[in-house]
């Protein structure tokens, strides 16, 4: 379905749960507030929204969090999704600690690639970051998933003073496997406000200025918004996400769903249209009615997307909740 400004909004982020088993501090800090479960949307629900979504021209299914995997029933869910009639692709974001755990089962149920967060290679550093002890798990992971022949994307988020300095090696994980490793900066969105946000432009003059025979890749990688490189001798591409310095809004093609049952059509703007409150109003209603009026909903979203986002002018931004309740 086009939006009110000629973009074809094709793509769907769900956001399953905003649980996670890390506490990186950009994304879920210290004393945040979680939803109570009767306010998370069930699979069931979950179910309903993509056919509706498919309905309205939605072809492609992100599911993410908080950490998608913490939920239990999450492969079973992309199954479901997956054999809707209509649905060219289910793919996940995960921060890689269970992903090893579930990912035969995730690819039985028919994923199709998978993002992996990881923001450095060095153990004390990502304690540091997640407060958690697990980097060698998210290693395992996506060695398992390369194994097995899964697309892997690599995200990773550069704080100055913290993790910076790893740009090459985290880079280099594409010269070893046939990975993207893709450089995004940090949004400014709750606590990642008072981040100091490194610039995908200067990482891009770095790599540059290592690898001068780096060149532009303009092969297909995914949905995102990403601009890729090929360094020669790299089996995998370098991507980089530039929020706030390659604006990419004429490219946009997604809305997202919350946890807590709330379509955003963008992610700085805390502007949303709720549809968890209309499907449990029409819990005696059938599934064909529901599927329509969820249907409507969505269309609704789509055409409130705005023009442009104004991450470069944070006085502009109206989102005030932290990452994993918006969902990434």
């Amino acid at each position: 379905m086009k939006d009110n400004y000629g973009r074809n909004i094709d793509y769907l982020r769900i956001s399953i749960t905003d649980r996670c088993n890390l506490r990186c501090g950009y994304c879920m800090p210290k004393g945040i507030r979680l939803a109570p479960m009767h306010d998370i949307l069930t699979y069931e629900e979950i179910e309903l929204i993509c056919k509706a979504a498919v309905k309205a021209g939605i072809t492609k299914f992100k599911i993410t969090g908080g950490e998608p995997l913490v939920r239990l029933g999450c492969p079973e869910l992309v199954g479901k999704i997956r054999s809707i009639p209509g649905v060219s692709q289910v793919t996940l974001t995960t921060n890689g600690v269970l992903l090893g755990k579930y990912l035969d089962e995730l690819m039985e149920n028919g994923l199709d690639a998978v993002n992996i967060s990881l923001d450095t290679l060095d153990r004390e550093t990502f304690r540091k970051i997640t407060g958690c002890d697990d980097a060698d798990k998210v290693k395992e992971s996506i060695r398992l998933a390369v194994e097995k022949k899964l697309p892997v994307k690599i995200n990773t988020v550069l704080q100055k003073g913290i993790n910076d300095h790893e740009w090459e090696s985290l880079a280099e994980l594409a010269k070893e496997a046939p990975v993207d490793v893709r450089f995004i900066e940090m949004m400014p969105i709750g606590y990642g406000k008072q981040c100091e946000m490194v610039s995908g432009d200067d990482i891009r003059q770095k790599l540059k200025e290592l690898f001068p025979n780096m060149e532009e890749d303009h092969s297909v990688h995914g949905n995102g918004p990403a601009i890729y490189y090929k360094i020669p001798g790299f089996r995998g591409s370098i991507g980089f996400i530039n929020a706030i310095h390659g604006k990419f809004c004429d490219q946009c093609n997604r809305i997202r769903l919350t946890a807590s049952g709330e379509f955003k059509p963008c992610l700085c703007y805390g502007e949303h249209v709720d549809v968890k409150q209309m499907i449990r109003d029409m819990a005696d209603e059938s599934e064909e009615e529901k599927i329509a009026q969820i249907e409507k909903i969505i269309v609704e979203a789509i055409q409130r997307k705005p023009q442009n986002h104004c991450f470069e002018s944070r006085e502009e931004i109206t989102e005030d909740r932290q990452m994993v309740q918006i969902g990434g």
